[in-house]
């Protein structure tokens, strides 16, 4: 498991501790119990586009890690708000996407080339790839953990 590290930021001269998942979407709270709330309310669409910006990614890359269909993406854009359920995966990828930045010492595009290129640590799977689910995404965070400790088997 990669260790956790929040990293401090300046949000109208105020430094504040934000976790991962929580830079690459824009939150500034290191609050589990917040970001819980913010997860049931649905994230703003606007969330969703400041991970696409931030990471880089294609919309279709975004939307298949998201696993939100291109119409229903459309839909959401226009609601301006995502469903619990999406916001909960957004928050995983974004989780994911946060650490390999870290790994990869602050080096967004580093992060975003490993996270899509087949890892034999993941079976020969892209990260990106498998960490649309729970499970996947839990195996991502020991891959990473392992490299941060540089344990390769």
């Amino acid at each position: 498991m990669p260790k956790i590290t929040t990293h401090l930021t300046r949000h109208h001269g105020k430094v504040l501790k934000v976790r991962p998942g929580g830079r690459m979407l824009g939150l500034d709270t290191d609050d589990s119990l917040a970001i819980v709330r913010m997860v049931r309310s649905g994230f703003r669409f606007s969330r969703l586009t400041r991970f696409q910006k931030a990471t880089s990614l294609s919309w279709e890359k975004v939307a298949n890690c998201v696993a939100i269909p291109q119409r229903t993406l459309t839909r959401r854009q226009s609601e301006g708000r995502l469903q619990p359920d999406e916001s909960d995966r957004l928050w995983r990828v974004s989780r994911i996407f946060d650490l390999a930045v870290d790994l990869f010492e602050g080096d967004t595009s580093a992060a975003r080339q490993w996270l899509q290129t087949p890892q034999a640590g993941l079976g020969g799977e892209a990260p990106m790839d498998i960490a649309n689910t729970e499970v996947g995404a839990r195996e991502v965070e020991n891959l990473i953990g392992r490299l941060e400790y540089g344990v390769f088997a």
